[in-house]
């Protein structure tokens, strides 16, 4: 019997181990997506730079 639940509660802590390790990748992955995407909004040009000019004479 003391096997037994050893067994489930090893069991049960490796499953949860394992979906904490895959939520964790993807958590990563999508702080990657935004930073590339932070990186490239922050590198792309102004989208009215150069076009207007405000002149008082």
């Amino acid at each position: 019997m003391v096997q037994l639940k050893q067994a489930i509660s090893i069991s049960l802590t490796k499953q949860v181990q394992s979906t904490a390790q895959a939520l964790a990748s993807t958590m990563l992955e999508d702080f990657a997506k935004t930073q590339q995407t932070i990186q490239q909004a922050a590198q792309a040009p102004h989208p009215s730079l150069g076009k207007v000019l405000d002149v008082r004479v």
